[in-house]
């Protein structure tokens, strides 16, 4: 079934005839990035604060430095509704302006993009969601998904869960559950879940959510509290969120045995929940707060001048804001890498596919633009579309996310092979899917 579903995108492309290159010239003057968002519907509480960290960060670097490399950046957003097929349709009314990058905010918008970015020329950065096995640089050239994949996050929190059990040997006989939205997105880490169940002996328990369930979980948990589940990993979105961590309060289900992956770490995830969020973890792989300069310049040259997108100058920093953010600074690092190696200003998305194939955030770079210790470094290659950086586990103390632990690896060795086995699976799925043709770049 997971297969189909991807499968399902490169057969609309067949089947709708749009398999033409589009014309790559960059409009003088800018340099076009969209941002497919949505400001609406039930997982609005989710979508716009990310799209305001984009947003805020895009304009900080007109207004302070003039754009990147002296070209401004023209922002625009197309409301999807996380519906993935309004999401193709700002796709489409968008490719022809030239865009050099997408970021579609949505899982199943990219398994939809997928097989029109390599045709379109125009590569998609989708940060941390999508398809894990676009990591394979291989056999995906356009799509990228740094800083690491869902399937990363899930061995981060197997890795936890063992530490916190005593080691991997005392997982055996364990239910370990995935409380996870009905859709793409939520059964991404499906897979690897149940690779790890076969290799360390523990049951995995899988509790769906319906997107017209999601403020009504109380039946799925009554399934939990049946099955006595040990552990809950929530891969959810949106009203989904505080549903299930409000209800695993109301429950009694062990708060710190619920850990969510980073997209169920919002602020808004929590909150609601009162003090029975207290000790609620969730993966995170960059800092929240306002403690950075990058951070203080938004206040004073966005914000305080009536600039920003956010509704209140308190939202910003908060973790799903500084998500927008983190996704802001990998699309502006492309697009200053694609510019340093092709000595061009206004780079066209071929240009920023290089970049972004080049990328290397270093920790002294993230120093310079005023973000220093916010995320680990994240490096991409021509083969590594990830990198599968290092995440923590940020912990909810009752007001605001901290940091509850050292910076964890995700297990390479057992994520990799994987990857590339699901990457040639896709392949070999969709008929006629192009070996790659594009070059490297030596400094990738």
């Amino acid at each position: 079934m997971r297969m189909k579903e991807r499968a399902l995108g490169v057969a609309a492309v067949m089947a709708l005839g749009l398999f033409a290159a589009v014309p790559g010239a960059q409009a003088e003057g800018t340099i076009f990035v969209p941002l497919l968002t949505y400001r609406t519907g039930p997982f609005s509480g989710s979508g716009t604060p990310i799209a305001n960290g984009q947003h805020d960060y895009f304009t900080l670097l007109n207004e302070r430095d003039g754009g990147i490399g002296g070209v401004k950046i023209a922002v625009e957003e197309c409301e999807t509704g996380y519906d993935t097929k309004k999401g193709v349709e700002c796709y489409e009314s968008l490719k022809a302006r030239n865009p050099v990058v997408i970021n579609p905010n949505s899982t199943g918008i990219v398994l939809q993009l997928i097989p029109r970015a390599g045709v379109d020329r125009i590569p998609i950065l989708s940060m941390a969601y999508g398809l894990s096995a676009a990591a394979d640089g291989n056999i995906f050239p356009w799509v990228f998904n740094p800083p690491m994949t869902y399937w990363d996050g899930a061995s981060v929190f197997v890795q936890h869960v063992a530490a916190v059990e005593g080691g991997f040997a005392k997982l055996k006989g364990k239910k370990i559950g995935l409380l996870y939205l009905d859709a793409p997105y939520g059964k991404e880490p499906i897979p690897l879940l149940e690779s790890f169940a076969k290799d360390y002996g523990f049951e995995l328990k899988l509790y769906p959510v319906a997107a017209s369930e999601m403020q009504t979980q109380s039946s799925t948990w009554l399934n939990v509290r049946r099955d006595r589940t040990d552990w809950i990993y929530l891969h959810g979105w949106g009203a989904m969120n505080p549903t299930a961590v409000q209800e695993a309060a109301k429950n009694n289900f062990p708060i710190n045995h619920l850990v969510g992956v980073w997209w169920s770490g919002g602020d808004d995830d929590a909150r609601p929940a009162g003090d029975g969020a207290r000790g609620y973890g969730a993966l995170a792989f960059h800092a929240a707060g306002i403690d950075f300069p990058a951070l203080q310049d938004i206040l004073k040259l966005v914000v305080a001048r009536g600039k920003s997108a956010v509704a209140s100058p308190d939202r910003v920093g908060e973790m799903l804001y500084n998500r927008g953010l983190f996704n802001a600074v990998l699309t502006a690092e492309a697009i200053r890498t694609a510019q340093n190696l092709t000595g061009k200003k206004a780079v066209a998305a071929e240009d920023v596919r290089r970049g972004l194939e080049s990328l290397d955030v270093s920790a002294a770079r993230l120093n310079e633009i005023g973000l220093p210790d916010f995320a680990a470094p994240v490096r991409v290659t021509c083969s590594d579309h990830s990198g599968h950086h290092r995440v923590y586990l940020a912990v909810w103390d009752g007001h605001k996310w901290t940091k509850g632990s050292d910076w964890i690896e995700p297990l390479k060795d057992k994520v990799i092979p994987l990857i590339q086995q699901d990457g040639q699976k896709y392949a070999a799925s969709n008929p006629g899917w192009p070996k790659r043709s594009e070059p490297c770049d030596k400094s990738s």
